[in-house]
């Protein structure tokens, strides 16, 4: 299995700091796409299986639509790639999110569900969703393996504290 892992781009941020002091935002929004040019550069040019995005991709409360088409555009540019997203606290899963209503390529899925599983002859990839913007619980716990004999990944963007509770993790 080959894959590519990214998390916490965060695309349209408004780096609050960096606004302030000529324009760095603007110029920290540029790097961000041409970083995001240069992973699908490298999933074409060595042939990757999955794009696997764990939460973060991009910022709920500032994400434009032209951004949104802008990766779309770019996921269009690796369609023998399966992308996989497991969507985090600053882009849930939620009614009116671009997950929900935008018309995605077809190599992408984007989990739905608090957990799911995408079964293939050699992995089984499991996914979380946030569904909102903050979630007391993990679903790690409630994580059953169907298959150990495959290979199981899983893709989550979430904070493992062992200080909050050492008996929990």
């Amino acid at each position: 299995m080959k894959f590519v892992h990214i998390a916490d781009m965060h695309f349209d941020s408004p780096f609050t700091g960096l606004k302030t002091v000529n324009h760095l935002g603007d110029v920290r929004r540029l790097e961000q796409r041409e970083a995001f040019r240069k992973i699908i550069d490298y999933i074409k040019q060595n042939e990757i299986e999955y794009l696997l995005i764990a939460g973060d991709l991009y910022e709920q409360e500032y994400i434009r639509k032209s951004t949104i088409e802008f990766i779309n555009s770019q996921f269009q540019e690796i369609q023998n790639t399966k992308i996989l997203i497991s969507p985090g606290n600053h882009d849930p899963y939620i009614k009116n999110s671009y997950y929900a209503d935008f018309a995605w390529n077809e190599n992408v899925h984007i989990c739905k569900d608090k957990m799911e599983v995408i079964e293939e002859s050699e992995e089984d990839i499991y996914l979380t969703a946030f569904t909102d913007f903050f979630q007391n619980e993990s679903m790690i716990e409630q994580m059953k393996i169907k298959n150990p004999d495959k290979l199981n990944v899983l893709v989550t963007h979430c904070d493992l504290n062992g200080a909050r509770d050492k008996n929990r993790f």
